[in-house]
């Protein structure tokens, strides 16, 4: 018999770091399922082009930019939001940013405060303004877009691994606070994932090597599988999981 406990229909979702990779894939998916996705990023070209993909192929979405490391673009995307649909159902906060690959003695302060900025502070601030939409609805779902880096550090990887523990801790305060308001909270900790994101990883093939070697699936992730996670956490699927961290890891972790 058919269910529809990942069904969309009617729901607005908002979808950061959409223009590519891992983001672009979510907010696929999420339209495929009936959602009116955000399609967001630092810049409106990349959006829109994803946008348009969405609404040829018969979905729903609008392309809207914001750099979640600017607080003042925060709290104007959601005036927009507010004005022009009066609610959002669903947050992936997925922007994320690893200027940083290195020796953890060698980092850069800038690089390290950007970092910052952008993983925990635009998280934060984000999931703040949504769920202040929520709250006034009577509920929502928020997915944070961690990293099992945030469980064990990746090497070189040293601020970044850190600002995604933050993402884990944050998660759980928002699942703990929130959960009487309806709104919940949970995290997918993406494993390798072939991305530009993850370019520096995954196109050396020494690196890339060490890393499969960790990996029982033995290969790298492809972002699509990444999504299927997301729609759980998104749908009421996942209507009675809060507060928890979701390894898609092909296995690492275990």
């Amino acid at each position: 018999m058919p269910t529809d406990l990942f069904d969309l229909t009617d729901k607005i979702a908002f979808v950061s770091g959409a223009s590519r990779g891992i983001g672009e894939a979510i907010a696929r998916l999420l339209a495929q399922q009936g959602a009116h996705v955000i399609v967001s990023s630092r810049k409106l070209e990349g959006c829109q082009a994803v946008a348009d993909s969405i609404l040829a192929n018969g979905g729903q979405a609008t392309a809207m930019a914001c750099h979640i490391g600017e607080p003042e673009q925060i709290q104007a995307t959601f005036a927009g939001l507010r004005e022009r649909f009066g609610r959002l159902d669903i947050l992936v906060n997925n922007a994320a940013t690893n200027p940083q690959f290195g020796h953890v003695l060698d980092t850069d302060s800038a690089a390290f405060q950007k970092t910052v900025d952008v993983n925990i502070r635009g998280y934060f601030f984000m999931s703040v303004e949504a769920g202040r939409l929520m709250r006034e609805q009577g509920g929502g779902s928020i997915i944070n877009v961690a990293s099992i880096n945030g469980v064990s550090p990746g090497a070189l990887q040293g601020v970044y691994s850190m600002t995604k523990a933050a993402v884990i801790s944050m998660t759980k305060v928002f699942a703990k606070e929130c959960a009487a308001l309806g709104i919940r909270c949970n995290a997918l900790l993406p494993g390798l994932t072939d991305t530009r994101f993850a370019s520096a990883l995954v196109s050396n093939e020494k690196i890339l090597a060490q890393a499969l070697r960790h990996i029982p699936l033995g290969r790298v992730a492809e972002p699509s599988e990444m999504a299927g996670a997301v729609l759980y956490l998104a749908s009421a699927a996942s209507s009675y999981t809060t507060g928890t961290a979701l390894n898609v890891d092909g296995g690492y972790l275990a």
